[in-house]
């Protein structure tokens, strides 16, 4: 499916109210891991910025025991800092890289902003080395303008995994 066609799936489900938030973000994950080839681990970790960690919410693929990353380990705690979208072709080439599998060759974590204040990211693992594109950046960051006006006003900490 094209990235075209799964916009206005990604808005139907960040706008189902009558889903509570949790299940619409597993459901936005779970759109992508069904529909997109490469995207084998789909998932969203919000930041706490005073204890400057990332925090797991939903996802989709492989259990991980990274539930919590600390600001600039890894590629997703990069992000935090960098504010920037990080794409890994081939995550064996990273110094900075936390191994959720052994299975995974390439990542891709984009930033989420609500109000000017980067307070998560959507992470993708693939099983495939070089699979993402800027078309991948771009939509990954509709999928996240669609996420912030859901979780606008919410509390954070409330969808994290614990």
């Amino acid at each position: 499916m094209t990235f075209d066609n799964l916009e206005p799936l990604v808005s139907t489900i960040t706008k189902d109210i009558t889903l509570p938030v949790f299940d619409r973000l597993k459901g936005v994950c779970q759109l992508l891991q069904d529909n997109l080839e490469a995207y084998d681990w789909v998932g969203f970790y919000f930041a706490n910025h005073n204890t400057k960690t990332l925090h797991l919410s939903a996802y989709v693929g492989e259990p991980t025991d990274h539930l919590v990353i600390p600001f600039g380990k890894g590629i997703c705690g990069q992000v935090a800092e960098s504010n920037s979208n990080f794409v890994v072709a081939d995550v064996s080439a990273q110094d900075n890289y936390i191994a959720c599998s052994i299975t995974v060759k390439a990542e891709i974590v984009v930033p989420l902003f609500i109000n000017g204040v980067n307070v998560g990211q959507i992470d993708i693992d693939s099983k495939t080395i070089d699979p993402f594109s800027k078309a991948d950046e771009d939509f990954l960051a509709y999928v996240n303008s669609e996420v912030a006006v859901l979780l606008n006003g919410i509390d954070l900490e409330q969808l994290i995994l614990k």
